[in-house]
């Protein structure tokens, strides 16, 4: 207690702790409904799954026109052909554009209007009369930055038991969000003020930034200074009156203890949180952000098969056909709404079963000069492929990479298409924030519900560490 700077340990802990003390208890609170209840957002597979299978017979223009069309001077990062309601739409994803053409006609959309968007929101399954709830260009739930490139949106409302409410692009009828009535409920108490997700602060996003990175870091200077005081007033050889270990009592005696049991858990739960929005570019790769499917594929000219083959179209429940190229062929892969897959020759029909050394010579392209060090096949999630609130795709095949980055790609074995890829820093981040944060290490995460209850008892501590410390403060201000 004669440090010269104890003084100041003790102030800063005390007047952040009055500061931020309600933020915690928002922050533990919301934490717990975050477990069970994500943010609202439409996965790829359930966004298949609520498609309408390709009507066949109403596609009058092939992918090659297609290309012409969108003036296509290489080959697309991404083109697929899907239903825009009952109408067959190709899809083409350039740098930073999105150019969707009718397959029946070849026009090029560019707006839809509201009639059209009903008539989009019919086609979704369970839909119940669909009716217009109102345009928007940005509410609480499309405040991501992702979102960009198709606003502004028609929020429509499915009038189903579920309260369900979906967004169709008034650009191109692509339907980019879907929420629940219970999704949007628990978020308010979830991931809203656990992220600080306010629309009126998350629409600037780096405003929105460095306000998390102040508010989070002030709670970790009043974590760390805490839980270092909490040590300090700790005594087991010489105790307090009355043989007692710690010399506070009441509801401070409750903050001193739960302190000192979730202190180390408060002190790095802050830090991962603030680790999350990548201070200084820390966590943040030098590599490719995105993969570049003219490299991968093996083929920069915009072009593809003229033609559909019967044989592809003879496949039933298809809601999606793929565009690529594998090397010097042109592929096609059709998927369902169940998940399912299929890779087939783009002139033939024919089902094309791709060995392991196709795939990963293909991969080779994408890291030119970079030595593959290791492929393997897993049947079973590891450290960086696994899931949490969506299923992961199995089997994939890992490669690993000696670049500069420490590149890993997860591929597909039956198609080939790249899953994901990690560089080094994606790794650290995984561990830095995801670990630290939502204790998703394998050995607990896997064995459910042994990671809900080490969660509920943490988060309970660090409830009682906040609440405490509420009680505490008030009393101090009342003084």
């Amino acid at each position: 207690m004669k440090w010269p700077g104890i003084r100041v340990l003790y102030l800063a802990h005390r007047w952040i702790g009055i500061g931020t003390c309600l933020l915690f208890v928002l922050w533990f609170v919301s934490g717990l409904v975050m477990m069970y209840v994500p943010y609202p957002s439409l996965s790829p597979r359930v966004r298949l799954s609520h498609l309408s299978p390709i009507v066949w017979s109403r596609i009058h223009i092939g992918p090659d026109r297609a290309l012409a069309i969108a003036g296509a001077r290489s080959y697309p990062s991404d083109f697929h052909l899907e239903m825009m309601g009952n109408v067959p739409v190709y899809r083409l994803q350039f740098a930073g554009d999105t150019v969707t053409i009718d397959a029946g006609d070849g026009g090029r959309i560019t707006t839809v209007d509201i009639a059209s968007a009903l008539k989009i929101a019919g086609c979704w399954s369970h839909a119940n009369v669909p009716t217009l709830a109102g345009t928007i260009v940005r509410d609480q739930w499309t405040v991501a930055d992702g979102y960009d490139e198709t606003r502004p949106f028609y929020r429509i409302l499915l009038n189903d038991a579920e309260g369900t409410q979906i967004y169709v692009s008034a650009r191109n009828g692509e339907v980019v969000l879907q929420t629940t009535r219970r999704q949007r409920l628990w978020n308010w108490v979830g991931s809203v003020p656990h992220w600080i997700y306010f629309t009126a602060l998350r629409r600037d996003a780096s405003w929105w930034r460095q306000v998390v990175l102040w508010v989070s870091g002030t709670g970790i200077v009043g974590a760390v200074a805490g839980f270092w005081i909490g040590v300090l007033r700790l005594r087991f050889r010489k105790p307090y009156r009355g043989k007692n270990r710690t010399p506070y009592t009441d509801w401070k005696r409750w903050h001193h203890i739960a302190g000192l049991l979730g202190g180390i858990f408060l002190c790095t739960w802050m830090i991962s949180g603030w680790l999350s929005v990548n201070p200084m570019g820390w966590l943040t790769g030098n590599g490719e952000t995105t993969v570049p499917m003219a490299r991968h594929g093996g083929h920069q000219e915009p072009s593809i098969t003229r033609i559909i083959p019967a044989a592809a179209t003879a496949v039933t429940g298809v809601r999606e056909v793929g565009f690529v190229w594998r090397g010097d062929k042109a592929m096609l892969v059709l998927e369902n709404g169940l998940g399912n897959r299929q890779l087939v020759d783009a002139h033939t029909g024919q089902t094309v079963h791709q060995q392991v050394r196709d795939i990963i010579a293909d991969a080779r392209r994408l890291l030119p000069g970079s030595a593959l060090i290791a492929v393997a096949r897993l049947d079973h999630e590891d450290d960086y492929w696994y899931s949490h609130h969506a299923p992961r795709h199995l089997p994939v095949l890992r490669a690993q990479f000696a670049d500069a980055a420490h590149t890993w790609l997860y591929l597909d074995p039956q198609t080939g298409k790249v899953l994901l890829r990690l560089e080094q820093a994606d790794r650290n981040y995984r561990w830095w924030f995801s670990a630290l944060h939502t204790l998703d290490f394998p050995l607990l995460f896997r064995h459910r519900p042994a990671w809900d209850l080490v969660m509920w008892l943490l988060i309970l501590t660090g409830l009682t560490i906040s609440v405490s410390g509420c009680v505490i403060g008030w009393r101090r201000l009342r003084q």
